[in-house]
């Protein structure tokens, strides 16, 4: 059966309508790009780069406000420490595999020198999980020129997903994980909003997965799709990039950030201690010029946040699924086989718990 996404299927979670594209994509001025490696010599490469540009070309002197939240540390994001300081987010974003963090953050500020952007220093963010079970991270395949492909080919519209950039070599729940992304529409001060989310999961284990609430890892257990390990393993991680129009302040955004916790425990994830899940948000409902002494800004009132809270969780939630939905089975180094959730069975499986048409 062809990858496809968790609607395509007859599936859905949560309440709320999803943007036209269902994707981070859904947030004007919102653009993604992926650099996917995968080669066989002279090392086993199964990895790549996703850049995210938070705006246009102007963000570099015209910042987004932003906000993050980590749920368990055992991972890395560079440039929070300057976001949790001043609150803004004024270059794009990658995310990659663990060993690859230096030359991809390395590579946005060479791509800022290339473009003549004038900012005195950069503080690159550049988040991470580990994809050394399938491809040879410790012989270093992602070089520099990946990631100023994944910055040079991001676009609007629909966002690739499953295998493909940061998230090639990655594993969700014991079956093929990756980048999924999702989107919600609600209203909020009278306006409509959107909130946008793409994942890079790498977490989970089997009989924990979720989806709509139905059992489905256990129901698809280990002897119907064998896992990549014999024993299973709490670890793993999840990144999340929260994207909404919505005019948030930085501490807005940070609470936007923590409910992507909330998403992914209803898939069954809960923040292991060898886990590292970190989550960023940022709004373009609020632009500031880095260059002018003073910028207005504008904030939604603190009740009116509980219907983007609700958004970022059931995006988070879907865009998870739909990492798991579009990822094919992938065999990479020393023969190791990680098997895609099989579509039909978790058809069928729904069916049986009232889900799905």
């Amino acid at each position: 059966m062809a990858r496809a996404r968790l609607r395509d299927l007859g599936l859905r979670t949560g309440l709320l309508p999803p943007g036209p594209l269902n994707a981070i994509t859904d947030v004007t001025g919102v653009r993604v790009g992926h650099a996917t490696v995968v080669h066989d010599a002279p090392s086993v490469a199964r990895t790549g780069v996703t850049a995210i540009w938070p705006a246009g070309s102007d963000i570099w002197t015209r910042a987004v406000t932003a906000g993050f939240h980590v749920l368990n540390g055992d991972g890395e994001m560079t440039g929070t420490i300057w976001i949790e300081e001043q609150g803004l987010l004024a270059m794009p974003l990658c995310i990659t595999n663990t060993h690859s963090v230096g030359v991809v953050r390395d590579a946005i500020i060479a791509y800022a020198v290339r473009e003549r952007v004038p900012m005195r220093w950069l503080l690159p963010v550049v988040g991470e999980t580990y994809d050394g079970w399938l491809s040879e991270a410790h012989r270093f395949p992602v070089t520099a020129a990946h990631a100023v492909a994944a910055l040079d080919g991001a676009t609007g519209g629909a966002v690739p997903e499953g295998c493909v950039g940061g998230g090639t070599g990655m594993i969700c729940h014991e079956f093929k994980g990756g980048i999924g992304t999702a989107s919600r529409v609600v209203t909020a001060a009278g306006a409509a909003c959107t909130v946008g989310v793409l994942v890079q999961a790498n977490y989970g284990v089997r009989d924990l997965l979720r989806v709509d609430g139905v059992p489905v890892g256990l129901e698809i257990g280990r002897d119907v799709v064998p896992s990549h390990r014999e024993v299973p393993t709490l670890g793993g991680s999840i990144i999340a990039v929260l994207a909404t129009d919505a005019p948030l302040l930085p501490i807005q955004c940070k609470r936007l950030a923590r409910r992507a916790t909330v998403g992914i425990a209803w898939v069954g994830g809960f923040g292991s201690n060898s886990s590292g899940d970190i989550f960023l948000a940022f709004s373009t409902g609020n632009r500031v010029q880095t260059t002018a002494n003073l910028s207005p800004v504008q904030m939604i009132a603190p009740d009116e946040m509980t219907p983007l809270f609700q958004a970022a969780a059931e995006a988070t939630e879907e865009a998870i699924l739909n990492a798991l939905t579009a990822a094919e089975t992938t065999v990479g180094r020393e023969g190791r086989v990680v098997h895609a959730l099989p579509l039909d069975r978790l058809q069928e499986t729904m069916r049986r718990y009232g889900r799905g048409r």
